[in-house]
């Protein structure tokens, strides 16, 4: 397939060197200099020329509405726009919207799995859009992931992304202030990872990425929490779904007590370029008396 990849950060890359080692013809576009192993284009109109699948992996719904806007005129009949990028919900059904007007496919796509997941080609995607337009795009999720499930309407993997991502911000937490609590009640991190690992309190945070070094899968808080998935994307995601909240009129109080940690921890309290999980060591230091 002649593919378009528009955003070859940190994800993006590694996703379109998947694509490209598979066989498909790959072009690429970003505003920065990129070391890529296909071609690069000089704008993102033209790396979308004739492309049949373009696909972009952008900051924020803003920027993604402006590169739509750029896009859309110069894409060919019939191609799909594949948006693997997370943004609100309104922007991701703008842009769905702008692109069927043209005559376009239009898929919203956004990951999980972080970095490793892309290098691995073992992301999840939340799809939503037109059904014609996912199977088309399904043997590229296949490349560049392990699962990728078909939520509806567009905007709703937005949708999907932004509620999964709001209970894995609230589980870290509770899961990090439980490791805090036991180490003052004199409880050792094995024996409450053994006990919880395996009784009702289990969750992804704890068992697959437990943020206490030495316990448990391989993690980041073995690596002084580089991050896996940083602080600060979580604070967006978060940020997300309070949004989309507020606009469905929805009462989100545990979303928006993580979501407010989490801006402490990233603009007060140096979480900027952690793990998400080094919600730890920041509970593990505080008393009864700190909000």
């Amino acid at each position: 397939m002649k593919i378009a990849f528009i955003g070859l950060g940190n994800m993006g890359l590694p996703m379109a060197k998947n694509l490209a080692e598979a066989g498909h013809e790959v072009t690429g576009f970003d505003t920065a200099s990129v070391d890529a192993p296909f071609p690069t284009a000089r704008s993102a109109t033209d790396a979308v020329n004739g492309a049949e699948m373009v696909i972009t992996m952008l900051p924020n719904g803003n920027i993604l509405r402006s590169v739509a806007t750029e896009i859309i005129p110069a894409m060919a009949d019939g191609a799909v726009f594949l948006d693997c990028s997370t943004v609100d919900v309104e922007s991701a059904r703008a842009v769905a919207e702008q692109a069927n007007a043209a005559g376009l496919g239009a898929l919203d796509a956004p990951v999980s799995g972080g970095i490793g997941g892309a290098q691995g080609g073992t992301l999840t995607f939340m799809v939503g859009g037109d059904q014609a337009a996912f199977e088309k795009a399904k043997p590229l999720f296949d490349t560049m992931g392990k699962k990728a499930v078909h939520c509806g309407q567009s905007g709703n993997g937005q949708a999907a992304k932004i509620c999964n991502n709001m209970i894995l911000g609230a589980t870290m937490i509770v899961t990090c202030e439980a490791f805090a609590l036991a180490d003052k009640l004199g409880l050792d991190r094995q024996a409450m990872f053994d006990v919880v690992s395996t009784s009702s309190g289990y969750s992804w945070s704890m068992n697959a990425y437990c943020p206490a070094p030495g316990i448990g899968p391989q993690s980041p808080a073995d690596n002084d929490y580089t991050p896996g998935f940083a602080a600060e994307l979580m604070l967006k995601d978060l940020s997300l779904a309070m949004a989309a909240a507020e606009n469905a009129d929805a009462d989100t109080p545990i979303g928006r007590a993580a979501r407010d940690l989490y801006r402490a921890f990233v603009e007060d309290e140096g979480g900027t370029g952690r793990d998400f999980s080094a919600m730890l060591p920041r509970f593990a230091a505080r008393g009864h008396t700190q909000s």
